[in-house]
Formats: C-alpha cells, sequence, structure tokens
C-alpha cells in the first residue's frame, strides 16, 4: 500500500485546507514531519488514520475531537486520503459528526457523518462505496489490514512499539490477539472445556442413576417382604434377608436384585388366582341382587299405576266440561272480525265527536266571527309571511347595534395607530446617527484584536520559557554533578579492575603451584618432579574479578545514564534560553499582564461591537417597519368609516320595517305568534268536523254487517257471542288438556295389565340381605385385585430397574474411559494438568508468531547495536501460576547473559523496540497476504537518543527506503532536521491555525 495525497479541513488543529502531496517525496524517499510540539504533527497521521478506518485511536475512550476548534460555523470538516494498491489506485473522502447553522430558520443542527469511496477508471474517479458499512466492507478488502494491523506496520504511533517490547504477558496477548485474530483458538479452547464439564456431568449423571436405581429397587424388595403375610415368609425361607447394601459392590447388589425378583414373581402369581376366585364369588352375588332390585322396581311400578288410573278416572266431569267450551270456542270464532270491526269503529266515531267538540270551543273562544273557516285560515296565513321577515329583522337588531358599535370603535383603533407611528418616526433617526457612532468608536478598538491575541501568546510563551529557563539551569546543575560522581566513581572501578587483573596474572604460578603433587605431570612443563613450585601469596580467583566487573558495568551503565540527562538537560534548557528572548521572569510577568490587559479590553469591544450592531439594525427595522406599516393603517382607517357608514344604514331601515309590523303588538314576535295560532284553531276545526263525519258514517256501516252475521249463526246475541270468544292460547290449552287426559289414562291401563301378569306379591320387597352378600363379596374381589396389583407391579418395577441399572453400568465403563481422554486433552490445551509451562492452545500458536517476530528483529537489531543486543523469546514459566510462553528478554554478548528488556537504557529501549516493530511489520504484512507496504511512519521517539545512536537509527531508516519504499519520520529533535532535508514543516499561526509547508 501507498499513499499518494492528503488533504485536511477543519481537522484537528487545521482550519483551512492543507493538502500534502507523499509522492514528491519519492525521489528521497525519506521525509521529516518536523514542528513545534502540539502544532500538529501528529494530527496527520490521525487524519490518514480517520479516512481509512472513521476512528482515531487517541481520542477514542473519550469526547471524538475531531472537527477543529478554530472552524467557524459554516466552515466544513473533511478529510481526502488518495492512496494505491496492487489491485489500483483509490480516495477516500471522510466526514465526521459536527454541528452546523440550519439553512433554514436560526439555531444549528447536526450534519451527519458522510464517506465516499472512489477508484481512478481511465483517468476519472468512479464512485464505489457511499456509506458507512458498503465503505468499511469495501475498504477492508482492499487494505487487507485490520486498523489495529494498519496502526502497528504503517502508522507507529508514540510510545506504540516500545509498549510491545516492555508490555507483561497479558498485554502482550492482547495486542498479538488483535494483530493475528487468533480468538478461535479460544474459542476451540472454550469448546473443549465445555465438552469436558459435559462429559464429567454426563458421567457423574449415569453413575448416580445406577446408584438411584439400586436403592430404589432395594427399597422395593424390603417394603414388599416386610408387607408378606406368615406364610410367604415361612415358604421363602431365608432367602428374605439381603446382605448389607453398603459393602456390597454393584454387581453383588444386581445378583441380590436378581434373586428377590424371583420371589416377586411367585408372589404375584398367588395373588392373581386369589383376585380370580374372588372375581367369581362377587360375580355371582351381584346377579342374586340384580333380580330381587328387579322385582322391587316392577312391584312399586304396579303400585303407582293403580293409583295414578284411579286420579284419571276422578277427572273425567272436568274434562268433559272442557269439550264443551272448545266446541263454543271453535263456533264463534267466524264472527270474530265483525264483533271486532264494530267495536272498534264505534269507538273511533265518539272520539272523533268529542275532538270536533273541542274544536268548535276553541275557536269560539278567540272571537273571530267568520263563516269560511278555511278560507279565512289562508288569508291570515299570508299576512303572516310578510311579517316574518320583520320578526328576523327585529331578532338580528342587537346584533346590528353591537356591529355598529364594533365599527365606530375600528375607526378611533386606526386613527390611534396612525398617530402613534408618526410619533415613534420622528424620534428614530437620531437614535440611528447615536448608535452608528458608537459602533464605529467599538470597532476601531477591536480591530486589533488579532495582533493582541499574537502579542499575548508570545507573552505567555516568554513566560513559560523564562520558568523553564530557572527550574532547567537548577536541574543541569544537580544533573552535571551526579555525572562528575558517576565519571569519577567508574574511573576508580576501572583502576581496581585494572590493579585486580594485574594481581590475578600475577599469581597465576602460585595459584598453579597448589595443584602439583609429586609424579603427577606439570601442566606446564611435564616433569614429574617439582623442586622449588612459586608461592601463592596474593591469592585472586576469577570469581573476584568477574564481581569487581560486575561493579564497573554497573557504574558504567549509571555514568552512561548522567550522561544522557545532562545532553538532554543541556539541549532543553538551550531551547528556553532562545523561547524566552532574554527575559528574565519578573520581565516577562509585567508583559504578560500588560498583554493580557489590552487583549481582555480588545475581546470586549469586539462584543459590544456585535451587540451596537444588533441596536442598530434592530432601528433600521424598525424604521422600514412604520414606513411599511403607514400605508396599510391608511388603508385600514378608510375602510373601518366605509364599513360604519353601511351598518348605520342597514340599522335604519330594519327599524322602518319593524314598527310597520309590530302594530299594537309589544313585538312583531307576539303579532306571528299570535296569528299563528289562530289559524291553528281555525284548521283544527275544519279537520275535526271532516272526520267526525268519515267515523260516524264507518260505526252505522260495522254495526249492520255484526247484526246480520249473528242473525245467520246460532248464538242468540251479539253478547252471547262476545261471551264464547276464546283466544288462540286458551283454545291450545284446552285442547292439549284433553288430549292428555286420554292419551294417560290408555297408557296406565296398559302397563298396569302386564305388571298384573307377574303375579308379584302385595307385601314390600326386602333387598338388605342380598346388599350386604354383595358387598362382602365384592370387597373380598376388591382387597385380592388390590394386592395382585401390587405383587405385579412390584415384580415389574424390580424388573425394570434392574434392567436399566444394568444398561447404564455397562455405558459408564466406556464412558469413564472416553472422559479421562477428554480430560487430559482440555486441560493440556488450556494450560493445566500436565501442561507444566501453563501454555494454553492460543499462548502456543503467538508463541510461534513472536519467534518469528524476535527472528526478523534481530536481522535488524544486530546492526542496529553493533552485534551487543539480540532479542529472544522466552517460554520460561511465568511466576504466581500466571501463563507463560510470550516472554521477550535480551541477549547481551558484553556479558553472555540474558536480561529483561526494561533494564535497556533509553536509547537502547528505542532501537530494540524499533527493530522489533519492524520485525513484527513484517510478519503482520505476511499473515495477510504478503501485502507490500510502500508508505512508513515513525512517530517521535528520537530525542532519547545521543548522536552514535542517532545515527545507527538513521542508517536503519535508509535501509527502509529501498525498493521504492516512503519513510515519514515525526520529531522535533534539530539533529534530525539537519539530515533529512526533506520535510514538512507544521507551523501554529499567530491566530490558532496550524499550516502544513512542504520544503
Amino acid at each position: 500500500m501507498k499513499l499518494h495525497r492528503l488533504e485536511v479541513e477543519g481537522f484537528g488543529p487545521f482550519r483551512d485546507r492543507q493538502i500534502v502531496d507523499f509522492d514528491s517525496f519519492a525521489d528521497d524517499g525519506i521525509f521529516l514531519i518536523a514542528g513545534k510540539t502540539g502544532a500538529g504533527k501528529s494530527s496527520i497521521l490521525d487524519a490518514v488514520c480517520f479516512a481509512l478506518y472513521g476512528g482515531v485511536p487517541r481520542y477514542e475512550g473519550g469526547e471524538k475531537r475531531l472537527r477543529s476548534d478554530h472552524c467557524r460555523p459554516d466552515d466544513v470538516t473533511q478529510v481526502v486520503v488518495e492512496f494505491s494498491t496492487p489491485a489500483g489506485r483509490y480516495r477516500v473522502t471522510r466526514s465526521p459528526e459536527y454541528e452546523r447553522p440550519k439553512k433554514r430558520g436560526g439555531g444549528m443542527t447536526v450534519q451527519a457523518a458522510a464517506v465516499q469511496l472512489d477508484v481512478l477508471v481511465g483517468g476519472e474517479w468512479v464512485g464505489l462505496a457511499a456509506r458507512e458499512r458498503e465503505a468499511a466492507l469495501e475498504l477492508d478488502e482492499i487494505l487487507q489490514l485490520s486498523r489495529e494491523q494498519f496502526l502497528q506496520v504503517i502508522l507507529l504511533a508514540q510510545n506504540r512499539f516500545s509498549e510491545f517490547l516492555l508490555a507483561g504477558s497479558r498485554e502482550r496477548q492482547a495486542l498479538l490477539r488483535r494483530l493475528f485474530g487468533t480468538e478461535r483458538f479460544e474459542d476451540v479452547q472454550a469448546r473443549f472445556e465445555d465438552r469436558r464439564k459435559a462429559a464429567e456431568a454426563e458421567l457423574g449423571s449415569r453413575l448416580a442413576t445406577v446408584t438411584a436405581r439400586l436403592d430404589e429397587g432395594e427399597r422395593l424388595v424390603a417394603n414388599a417382604e416386610l408387607a408378606g403375610d406368615a406364610t410367604d415368609t415361612a415358604g421363602e425361607g431365608a432367602e428374605a434377608d439381603a446382605p448389607p447394601r453398603n459393602a456390597a459392590t454393584i454387581e453383588e447388589r444386581l445378583e441380590e436384585l436378581r434373586r428377590a425378583k424371583a420371589r416377586a414373581d411367585y408372589r404375584a402369581e398367588r395373588r392373581a388366582a386369589e383376585r380370580i376366585e374372588a372375581e367369581k364369588r362377587s360375580a355371582a352375588a351381584d346377579a342374586a341382587l340384580a333380580a330381587l332390585r328387579d322385582e322391587q322396581r316392577a312391584q312399586a311400578e304396579r303400585n303407582r299405576a293403580r293409583a295414578a288410573l284411579d286420579r284419571l278416572d276422578a277427572e273425567e266431569p272436568r274434562v268433559a266440561e272442557a269439550r264443551a267450551e272448545l266446541r263454543d270456542a271453535r263456533a264463534v270464532e267466524a264472527l270474530r272480525s265483525s264483533i271486532a270491526a264494530a267495536t272498534r269503529t264505534a269507538a273511533a266515531s265518539d272520539a272523533a265527536r268529542q275532538t270536533a267538540e273541542r274544536a268548535r270551543a276553541a275557536w269560539e273562544a278567540l272571537g273571530i266571527d267568520a263563516d269560511d273557516h278555511a278560507a279565512w285560515a289562508a288569508e291570515r296565513t299570508r299576512q303572516t309571511g310578510a311579517w316574518q321577515r320583520a320578526a328576523e329583522l327585529e331578532r338580528m337588531a342587537p346584533a346590528l347595534e353591537r356591529e355598529l358599535t364594533a365599527a365606530a370603535e375600528a375607526v378611533a383603533v386606526a386613527a390611534a395607530r396612525i398617530e402613534s407611528a408618526e410619533t415613534e418616526r420622528a424620534v428614530l433617526p437620531a437614535r440611528l446617527d447615536a448608535l452608528t457612532k458608537d459602533r464605529d468608536e467599538a470597532r476601531r478598538t477591536a480591530d486589533r484584536a488579532a495582533d493582541l491575541l499574537a502579542a499575548l501568546e508570545i507573552a505567555h510563551a516568554r513566560r513559560a520559557a523564562a520558568g523553564e529557563v530557572v527550574r532547567l539551569t537548577a536541574d543541569r546543575a544537580e544533573a552535571e554533578q551526579v555525572l562528575a560522581e558517576a565519571s569519577s566513581a567508574l574511573a576508580g572501578m576501572q583502576t581496581a579492575l585494572a590493579r585486580l587483573r594485574q594481581r590475578r596474572l600475577d599469581g597465576f604460578a602460585g595459584e598453579l603451584a597448589t595443584t602439583l603433587h609429586d609424579g603427577d605431570p606439570c601442566p606446564v612443563c611435564g616433569a614429574r618432579e617439582h623442586p622449588a613450585p612459586a608461592v601463592h601469596s596474593d591469592p585472586v580467583s576469577a570469581d573476584d574479578v568477574d564481581a569487581v566487573e560486575a561493579d564497573r558495568d554497573r557504574a558504567a551503565a549509571l555514568e552512561r545514564e548522567a550522561s544522557e540527562v545532562v545532553s538532554t538537560l543541556r539541549a532543553q534548557l538551550a531551547a528556553a534560553v532562545t523561547g524566552a528572548d532574554g527575559r528574565d521572569v519578573d520581565t516577562a510577568d509585567d508583559e504578560l499582564a500588560r498583554a493580557t490587559d489590552e487583549h481582555s479590553a480588545s475581546t470586549a469591544a469586539s462584543a459590544r461591537v456585535a451587540d451596537l450592531e444588533r441596536q442598530r439594525d434592530e432601528v433600521v427595522d424598525r424604521i422600514r417597519e412604520l414606513d411599511r406599516d403607514h400605508e396599510r393603517d391608511l388603508a385600514a382607517l378608510t375602510s373601518a368609516r366605509e364599513a360604519h357608514a353601511v351598518l348605520a344604514q342597514r340599522a335604519a331601515d330594519a327599524d322602518t320595517a319593524i314598527a310597520e309590523a309590530r302594530g299594537s303588538y309589544g313585538s312583531v314576535v307576539e303579532r306571528v305568534s299570535a296569528a299563528t295560532k289562530e289559524v291553528e284553531s281555525a284548521l283544527a276545526l275544519v279537520e275535526a268536523i271532516a272526520e267526525q263525519e268519515r267515523r260516524t258514517a264507518a260505526a252505522d256501516e260495522t254495526a249492520a254487517e255484526l247484526a246480520a252475521a249473528i242473525d245467520a249463526s246460532g248464538f242468540d246475541d251479539a253478547a252471547a257471542a262476545q261471551k264464547a270468544l276464546r283466544t288462540h292460547a286458551e283454545r291450545t290449552a284446552l285442547e292439549v288438556r284433553i288430549t292428555e287426559h286420554s292419551v294417560q289414562r290408555e297408557k296406565e291401563r296398559a302397563i298396569l295389565l302386564d305388571l298384573e301378569l307377574r303375579t308379584l306379591p302385595e307385601e314390600p320387597i326386602d333387598l338388605a340381605p342380598a346388599e350386604e352378600q354383595s358387598r362382602l363379596a365384592r370387597q373380598l374381589w376388591s382387597t385380592a385385585g388390590d394386592e395382585s396389583g401390587r405383587a405385579s407391579a412390584v415384580a415389574e418395577q424390580i424388573t425394570a430397574l434392574i434392567d436399566s441399572a444394568a444398561a447404564e453400568h455397562e455405558r459408564t465403563a466406556a464412558d469413564a474411559a472416553d472422559y479421562e481422554v477428554l480430560r487430559g486433552l482440555a486441560d493440556a490445551i488450556a494450560g493445566r494438568g500436565a501442561n507444566t509451562r501453563k501454555m494454553t492452545l492460543e499462548t502456543f500458536v503467538l508463541a510461534a508468531e513472536l519467534e518469528e517476530i524476535v527472528d526478523a528483529a534481530n536481522r535488524r537489531l544486530g546492526d542496529m547495536s553493533a552485534g551487543r543486543y539480540q532479542l529472544r523469546h522466552s517460554d520460561a514459566l511465568a511466576a504466581r501460576g500466571a501463563a507463560s510462553g510470550l516472554g521477550i528478554v535480551v541477549f547481551d554478548a558484553f556479558t553472555g547473559q540474558t536480561r529483561p528488556a526494561q533494564s535497556l537504557s533509553g536509547g537502547e529501549t528505542f532501537l530494540s523496540s524499533l527493530a522489533l516493530a519492524l520485525g513484527l511489520a513484517e510478519v503482520v504484512t505476511a499473515r495477510a497476504g504478503g501485502i507490500r507496504l510502500d508508505t512508513l511512519f515513525i512517530d517521535e521517539g528520537f530525542g532519547s537518543l545521543d548522536g552514535d545512536t542517532l545515527d545507527v537509527a538513521m542508517r536503519t531508516l535508509d535501509e527502509l527506503r529501498q525498493g521504492g519504499r516512503t519513510v515519514g519520520v515525526i520529531s522535533h529533535v534539530e539533529a534530525m532536521q539537519e539530515q533529512i532535508p526533506a520535510q514538512l514543516a507544521v507551523h501554529a499561526t499567530p491566530n490558532g491555525p496550524s499550516i502544513i509547508e512542504a520544503r
């Protein structure tokens, strides 16, 4: 993967669009991203990571400050990255979520996050994805690196590669898991553990099942044999005594249960035979009882039939009367309609006569003289129609009066509004002039805000630098004293070591002489006689020399560390002196106070300009509003006056019409109401007279028809016929009563005839003796059945328990063997049991990856450390039972020993970490399909190196750019700025935002 171009706008410290052309550094192969601390060097790498993966690691877990704090509300926040892979050239455009002003109305709205992925085809950009999820999937396929892998092999951010070297096993395992995706091995471990637990539970369950079934079988046998009678116990003899179950094995207990099963089967057969015999005796007793009960029921039915027949014979006279009543009712049914019609028309005629009399009395009470009532009513109705319009005007008169009053008030309000607006309009021009003058004065004061802010920032920087000069001067003096003491101690140790080595050499002859014995050959000359052996007067052993050498090495390490501290403090002090620009602390405090006051006054003036501008705009808007409203108010006044005149004319016309229609009445409504009642009375009289005539004629006609029908029937008169009438329900009831009596009498006679032929006894039959015999026989049968069922159930349960326990016992043996194999495998995968290294399966896989990473790192670290250091993978057993297998130690060729990585100095740690990070990058990219990395960034860490070590690091970086690779280094170390001419300089402008310049 190779980066070509980066565009940043409104992101981090960059407000205006900044463009970085990575291709311009292709010829150099290495470039430096330089700038002061806080200027935004690392934000360039943040922008690349955000564009490709939608997030910045150092902002995660807290507030996501991706949008620049320097952005104005309408500014855009956007990052564009162009890159290429063997598959093609691509462009990613991404924006985070941020707030912007609403396009309509006031206030702010949330601008949603957006992303666009394009590919270059035929010289034109073609869209691949425009949604977050689609773009992420496409980029995963294109980059073939997760974000964690990308940050580990391309963007080596601050401290990330040293963290990997110095991390503990747990932290190193977490990082390697993310890089190599080995979570699946942890899943395998969890699945094996689940299988082990399941197998253990199943085996335990089977054993518990076998024991429980044996216990249940023994309990059943004990209960059954205790419940047996004395005869059974005597017949079975000693077989009822079971051996103590606690001392018996499962096989012994199974055999004992099989013997108990034979005894239970014998008892079940005997109880079954007894049950069959009792059943036969019970059936015979039940048959005798059933026959006796049948005779008792027949005797009771005979007595009942006799009594019922006597009761029916006594009811015969009343049934005869019902037959005569039913006959007359059927005969008079033909006259029912004529009788009803005559009755109905006579009643209607009488009612019509009474209605006519009431209508005539009501008309006469009005005192009106009229021969033709209908004609009079028509004339009066015509007159009422003309009065109705006047009544409506009379009803609406109050509303019309209110409208007239409201119109007059509208005229007065419109006139007052025009007068008030003219008064206000007269004073506004003077107010506008005053605000304009104040605004211009405040604006001149506020225009110096940018210059004053720059001066304030410079004053802050000088004050901080002046304080640092004081602190660093004291720290440097103290560090120089420590360095002098360390150098003196090292010189003393060197002298002591040289003297001890000389003493060791001088004493070699004496030391050799102590090993000579007469007759043994001399290891130097071979002689077997030793006439004058040297005397070992000043013995010095190799261990003594090694001890002093170790002390010398520790003193050298302390001197080296003290030297590095002094160098660092000197560089920091020089930078602080430059930043203070000759100011001491007091002078810098005075300048900072003045700059703060002047900037505060300018800031306050800026706020006042905005307030005065707002007030001035309000006055201008008010003048325009009053000028615009003047014409509207004039039109409203004219309209109100016209409406008032129209309403006044309507009120005068209504008063005239009402007076004419009212006449002598109190109101038009009263006159209309009186006329309406008179018309209604006249019409009611006309209708009543006509109705009376119709009803009288109908009554006469129906009366004549009824008289003719009675003469033709067998009844004496209309009263007799009326008396014989019955309703349909009454006739039906008579019919049912007569029929039921006849049917019931015949039915009872037939029943009694059959029962009399059976010659049943007259005395009541007694069932008690037969019922007692049946009850005793059934009780004996039930008892025998219960005993037989219990015996059979016990035998069946014992058989089932024996079979089930035997089958489970056979399966348990095979399961136990399988469980032991599975447990051993699960323990080995989980780092338990025989796995003495306590390495899990995932740790074992990661350890293999770590070995490759260390081998790749050592190919560079050997050159970088002049052959002194090598990293080694350690699978030593971790302390306190922790997992092992992911340790890293450092082999020191000078001592021939390994030591922890934490014992390295700052510069040595940086070189080792850089080599390890580059080795890690090689292995990760190989695992990702062997993708090529043509762009690499290293962020900071060079400040801890001395001159020689920095040269070694630069040679390593030179090697990285071979083959067309471009390496970007982020650092503020001045020595690197001298060695790397191709640079991206990041500057913070005086007003805050940063800019990027290519050199």
